[in-house]
């Protein structure tokens, strides 16, 4: 077995620090059995046959965000606004040099929407990087304070709401040869999203996906790597709601020519293929579920393999696959023949080997709390299973989940909920309900993996004495675009009336006490709640809200425009789901949570509220976590989940 103290003596061997802790390894080339790891400034190579180190860098103690190239060893990062490459020698050269205040170079942009998550693109062969430059010089600078220092510093950051100006990114292209820089002339009007950089195989091209700032159009813009100018639009996508790119282009192993394109189009996320002139040879994956992600190619570029919530029995006519559930598969790109390679129901998270013969395969459901298998891909057999982790509450008396459908406000969506009951349930008795909720996009609660996607608190609460109510409504994950799609310019809407039909079911239950129902939620989650409370204040007695959007005019601009459009497109709507509006309707007991540094639903949402609240003669309970962004993690998790504990025990009357 590899240990950490195998691996202490190969560091101090080499004169290196020992590591503390076994560090968290990623693969940099999956045809190579060498690990990569970062720690206390250091980079190392670890070859796990020779157990040797086969390459080591020291790091700049100011850098970040490392993105590393195989092809050459070459190591591109970001200090402060600029980039910098260290080569394996450990020299440092600069690819940017910019001062002016504003402007920062190889970052992540766009609020990291449409699938955004780094600023920094190697090409193929490593003779070039690419990278993002993004002028934020016209954005307002968002004031928030830190108020641990004696006099409380202020640390303002860029955020840009629906409605105001946005923040202006240009691509550049640095060419190692030369040291040279060559921009992409991306054109006018700057306010547009550059999105999935991705590199031609052959370097000469770079493709990118621009969405206009009303997210209405996408094109597929093929530019030249070495003159910048454009040199075709390969396709446009449009839509009356929006376009959502999320996946860049992804070229055929051993055919530069053509590549797989990611679309919601027909109503579903679907694989198509397409020439490098634009052309759709034709759509690979169809029917009414998801693919989710694209895991790899074989090495001739004949097979695709892929993960989708289709159905596990490929001959199922339907062709309706289950949301709760997602299954890999492989393609053959030439005759579409596919065939799922899991052979256990559940929820599978697969990597490929370098040669596309084995697949590693974790699984979960409601009876597997993790199983990690290694699978022939040949013929879907179980090759070796790596682990299989025993039922952590195997010895004790746990609540009763169940995961049943009920039907939308619409009369005709099936949606999901999951029902967590007490232990030893007394139908003859009346119990509280908290009913658990996010509601929004690119989020699915309720799962067909472990515990059907509870969390460990769902649990605690239910062992004492609550039932635990989610349903995931219209707007949220798996289920296709018209599915999402409803909640568009009228955020709250559609998705209360579908928490209805949950409370609608939860009355219907004897043992349901409906004068005792909470709910709680978190980010968009504690919009619905704070929502949920002041439009059905009769309905709901408790609720706790954390990092609650309160107003959609104070949200980001990417996502808030795109559900929302631009405030002077939608004012109705922009108004209607304005929460300081509705502060005099409160009648239950609401408690709001709020990390004071939180960068993505800013502080100031909840405390707005609390000022309409007190012009409105309501009384909110308010509790503020100094120095957490966000999410309260850390040391100071446990206490949030007391303090929200605390709260429903004592507006709920649980015994």
């Amino acid at each position: 077995a590899f240990t950490r103290e195998q691996l202490n003596e190969t560091l101090v061997s080499a004169g290196l620090p020992e590591t503390s802790v076994m560090p968290v390894f990623f693969i940099p080339d999956k045809k190579k059995t060498v690990v990569a790891f970062q720690y206390k400034h250091n980079r190392v190579h670890y070859d796990l046959m020779t157990n040797q180190i086969v390459a080591g860098y020291v790091l700049d103690k100011s850098g970040s965000r490392w993105e590393y190239d195989q092809a050459n060893g070459n190591i591109a990062f970001t200090k402060e606004n600029n980039i910098y490459i260290v080569t394996p020698g450990g020299k440092t050269e600069t690819v940017t040099a910019e001062t002016k205040e504003g402007v920062v170079c190889g970052t992540s942009v766009h609020q990291n929407e449409f699938g955004i998550h780094k600023g920094l693109f190697w090409s193929p062969k490593g003779s070039a990087l690419a990278f993002y430059r993004m002028d934020e010089s016209m954005v307002t600078d968002y004031p928030v304070v830190n108020v641990s220092e004696r006099v409380a510093k202020a640390q303002p950051f860029k955020y840009p709401m629906a409605g105001m100006k946005s923040h202006e990114v240009t691509v550049g292209v640095y060419r190692l040869s030369d040291k040279q820089t060559v921009w992409l002339k991306t054109g006018l009007p700057k306010e547009k999203y550059l999105t999935n950089v991705t590199w031609s195989p052959d370097e000469k091209s770079i493709y990118i996906a621009e969405l206009n700032r009303g997210q209405d159009t996408c094109r597929l813009v093929r530019y030249s790597a070495e003159t910048g100018e454009r040199e075709a639009e390969l396709f446009a996508e449009t839509s009356k709601y929006y376009v959502e790119p999320q996946e860049p282009v992804l070229f055929l192993p051993g055919n530069p020519e053509q590549f797989i394109w990611q679309s919601q189009r027909d109503g579903y996320n679907h694989l198509y293929l397409y020439d490098t002139e634009g052309i759709m040879l034709r759509q690979l994956t169809t029917g009414r579920w998801v693919v989710k992600e694209v895991v790899g190619f074989d090495g001739k570029g004949n097979d695709l393999f892929f993960v989708a919530t289709a159905p596990q029995d490929a001959r199922h006519t339907a062709e309706e696959g289950s949301p709760l559930e997602t299954y890999a598969w492989k393609l053959n790109i030439k005759n579409g023949k596919r065939s799922c390679l899991n052979l256990k129901k559940g929820v599978h998270q697969v990597s490929l080997n370098a040669s596309a013969t084995y697949l590693i395969d974790q699984t979960s459901s409601p009876v597997i709390p993790r199983d990690i298998d290694i699978i022939s891909v040949k013929d879907c057999r179980q090759v070796k299973s790596l682990l299989s982790a025993k039922n952590p509450f195997e010895n004790y008396r746990m609540p009763d989940i169940k995961v049943g459908t009920l039907t939308a406000a619409d009369s005709r969506t099936t949606l999901y909920y999951r029902l967590i009951t007490p232990p030893d349930l007394d139908e003859t008795k009346k119990y509280p309900v908290i009913v658990y909720v996010y509601g929004g996009p690119h989020a699915q609660m309720v799962t067909g993996g472990w515990m059907n996607g509870a969390g460990g608190w769902d649990l605690y609460m239910a062992r004492r004495g609550y039932i635990m109510f989610t349903i995931d409504n219209r707007g949220s994950a798996n289920r296709g675009f018209e599915f999402e799609r409803v909640i568009h310019r009228q955020l709250g809407a559609i998705e209360m009336a579908d928490q209805l039909k949950g409370i609608d079911f939860l009355k219907s239950l004897p043992y349901v006490d409906a004068g005792r129902i909470g709910v709680h939620g978190w980010s968009y989650g504690g919009f619905m709640t704070t929502n949920l409370m002041l439009t059905y204040p009769d309905i709901f007695k408790a609720g706790v809200a954390g990092g609650a959007v309160i107003d959609w005019h104070r949200y980001e601009i990417m996502y808030g425009e795109r559900y929302m459009d631009h405030p002077k497109e939608n004012p109705e709507g922009y108004k209607n789901s304005n929460l300081l509006n509705k502060a005099g309707n409160l009648k239950g007991s609401l408690l709001l949570i709020h990390g004071d540094e939180d960068p993505v639903v800013v502080w100031q949402h909840s405390l707005l509220f609390v000022k309409a609240c007190v012009d409105a003669g309501t009384f909110p309970d308010y509790f503020v976590y100094p120095g957490h962004p966000h999410n309260v993690i850390g040391k100071d998790r446990p206490h949030l989940y007391e303090k929200i504990t605390r709260y429903f025990d004592s507006q709920l009357n649980n015994k």
